[in-house]
């Protein structure tokens, strides 16, 4: 059944309604801003039950922070969801805590009324500095920043350019980007992928729904996933890389420090390799064939099988393990 609306008083009632709604909902935005006094070396906290975070430095000696907040609805429910929201500031000596949360009770969906309140931290720190960030709804980025990094985060993606420092980083739901560090790298996403570059240390790198790109890693690296394809390039330490849903390619050039590992329950395993590269390898597959471009001396007696090479190249070396169960696995000349 077809209803229209022919009525022009009837059609200028519904627009009167539909304007006088859209009125009554308003956008409250406030600003909290905070500075603190505080040497090189010291630490930020940072926990909040909501909101995205940006660190960033600068050759000061405070801690500046900003905090932005947008609360929608009615006027009056808007500035009540304001009020509602706490920001808690405090210092002992060089450390910085600072809490943030919603205390007008959960109603339905995602921590209630999250949609109708949006947080933004904006933060300068001293360039040395260590920092421990916490967020159930947001991202968290940090920048050129040398100490410790802690970040988590339950509903966003993580960023990390020029630290240097151990760096740990969580997210349930997002994808993680670590764009140069010196010092070891833990990272873990459950619904997103990862991309590490230029990374001067140990690296743990794990991913349940995304793929991994690798890009310059010196030293011992692991990298899982069981949801995407890997792809490794310019690694000049060790590396164990493995996925149970896709392809893995990985490129050396220079003698890697230790063994290698590249493993695929379903894809295409590919290695390529500097012509005067020299490593042993141990390639198999359960469900294609092993090619390679580069002369193999065997080390097994008897035929060569089509989805088995063991064997050196140039002398032998670090052994460059590459297995799949579901594709070919193809050694190639660079």
């Amino acid at each position: 059944m077809k209803t229209s609306l022919r009525n022009p008083v009837s059609l200028a009632l519904l627009l009167g309604l539909g304007l006088s709604a859209a009125a009554l909902r308003a956008e409250v935005e406030d600003k909290i801003s905070k500075t603190f006094t505080v040497a090189p070396g010291g630490q930020l906290v940072l926990e909040a039950d909501r909101g995205s975070i940006d660190v960033k430095t600068a050759d000061v000696e405070s801690v500046a922070i900003e905090v932005t907040r947008k609360a929608s609805g009615s006027a009056a429910a808007a500035q009540e969801r304001l009020k509602k929201h706490e920001v808690n500031f405090s210092q002992d000596g060089d450390k910085i805590v600072v809490t943030a949360k919603y205390e007008g009770g959960r109603a339905t969906g995602w921590f209630g009324n999250w949609r109708d309140l949006q947080v933004n931290f904006d933060i300068t720190v001293p360039r040395k500095f260590n920092v421990d960030l916490k967020t159930a709804g947001g991202a968290i980025k940090v920048g050129a920043l040398t100490g410790k990094v802690a970040a988590q985060t339950a509903g966003g993606s993580l960023k990390f350019d020029e630290i240097e420092g151990p760096l740990t980083g969580r997210t349930s739901g997002g994808s993680i980007n670590v764009a140069g560090c010196k010092g070891s790298v833990d990272v873990r996403t459950s619904g997103g992928s990862i991309n590490l570059g230029s990374v001067d240390g140990d690296v743990a790198a794990h991913t349940s729904g995304g793929s991994i790109t690798v890009k310059n890693i010196a030293g011992k690296a692991v990298v899982k996933t069981s949801g995407g394809s890997i792809n490794v390039s310019e690694v000049k330490g060790q590396i164990e890389a493995g996925t149970s849903g896709g392809g893995v390619s990985a490129t050396l050039v220079e003698p890697p420090s230790g063994d290698c590992s590249f493993k695929t329950s379903g894809g295409s395993v590919t290695v390529t390799l500097g012509e005067k590269l020299a490593v042993d390898v141990d390639a198999r597959t359960s469900g294609g064939r092993v090619i390679s471009d580069l002369p193999v001396v065997s080390v097994v007696q008897g035929e060569q099988k089509k989805n088995e090479l063991r064997g050196k190249i140039n002398g032998g070396g670090p052994l460059i393990t590459a297995h799949t169960s579901g594709g070919n696995v193809h050694l190639k000349k660079k």
